[in-house]
């Protein structure tokens, strides 16, 4: 460890990012560990809207939802360490070899001034440093549209998020195989869109792969 990163954690120990229990390195605690949604075997990747697979290792409840409305609105950007080794397991155990290139799903430059970050390329840049590679912009958002938590029904998440992502790199993206990094999958508007803007573009595949699925409601009789 070298001195600055001994420093670091002497004045801003590592925490787990769903109690906040300190750690003697950064990770997630024993406890969570064991108690944690975890997704069940074939239940953690979901099919989305045009064929895409979706997978996550956690569900979005409890201190899995906690955790990561902190990490997101809050300030919490320390998380995106162990969250990212999360994506990065669930990655290689669900896509291994299926992909060659990680992106993320971009905030908006008015998000990224007022919050200060863009969680699900902080994600995709820890996931990424386990495998010794960069993640690559492939996209970028071109509409601050209103935020999708703010609606429940999923024909207006899809018609919110509509054209509000393009390539950002058109010459990457042709014949790649993608893997598309967020925090949280509800509906799966968001990254069918942007899913679809990377396609349209030339991708030959794209997957995708957040630290967390919503669950689906049960139908009723």
């Amino acid at each position: 460890m070298s001195r600055y990163a001994a420093l670091l954690d002497l004045f801003f120990p590592p925490k787990c990012p769903f109690c906040g229990k300190v750690l003697d390195h950064a990770g997630i605690c024993p406890a969570c560990e064991k108690a944690l949604p975890w997704t069940e075997e074939g239940a953690g990747v979901r099919e989305l809207s045009g064929g895409l697979q979706c997978a996550a290792p956690l569900w979005y409840e409890g201190k899995v939802r906690e955790g990561l409305l902190r990490f997101k609105f809050q300030g919490a950007r320390a998380a995106a360490g162990p969250l990212g080794e999360l994506v990065a397991r669930c990655a290689a155990e669900r896509f291994s070899g299926a992909f060659d290139v990680v992106t993320w799903v971009p905030v908006s430059r008015r998000r990224l001034r007022s919050r200060g970050y863009d969680q699900a390329r902080l994600l995709a840049e820890s996931a990424c440093r386990l495998w010794e590679v960069r993640p690559e912009q492939l996209l970028q958002k071109i509409t601050d549209n209103p935020a999708q938590s703010g609606l429940t029904e999923e024909a207006a998440r899809r018609a919110n998020v509509l054209g509000v992502y393009e390539a950002a790199e058109p010459e990457r993206i042709q014949g790649c195989r993608i893997l598309l990094v967020d925090d949280i999958c509800t509906t799966g508007a968001t990254l069918a869109e942007c899913a679809r803007t990377l396609r349209d573009t030339g991708a030959a595949d794209v997957m995708c792969v957040c630290a967390a699925l919503a669950r689906r409601p049960e139908k009723k009789p």
